[in-house]
């Protein structure tokens, strides 16, 4: 299983990252605000959205004994979505030493 997720997990994180990328050549997010921020689906998307990385991440700052760790994290989510938090997990997920299970990523303090 942790093998099918760091590769899933990757393939994932490369299109998030080809998607994003691509998205901004074509079109500025400063550009378009004005007019995004006027839908009300687009604000209810980001409040979700939002709402979710705030989640993980007080799950971060429950494993993560260094401040400095969790304030990183913090940008790396709160800006990039989930190109950070795909990003955290595969660093958790490859950090893992042979036969350890997903349990250790999912329960215990760092």
């Amino acid at each position: 299983m942790v093998s099918f997720l760091k590769i899933f997990l990757s393939l994932v994180w490369l299109f998030m990252v080809y998607i994003v990328i691509s998205t901004s050549l074509e079109s500025s997010l400063f550009k378009e605000w004005e007019f995004l921020g006027a839908i009300p689906w687009m604000r209810a998307t980001l409040w979700d959205f939002y709402a979710n990385v705030l989640v993980i991440f007080l799950w971060v700052v429950y494993r993560e004994k260094d401040w400095r760790v969790k304030a990183v994290w913090a940008v790396l989510f709160f800006c990039l979505g989930s190109i950070g938090t795909i990003g955290y997990t595969l660093v958790q997920l490859f950090r893992l030493k042979e036969g350890e299970s997903l349990q250790r990523i999912l329960q215990s303090k760092l």
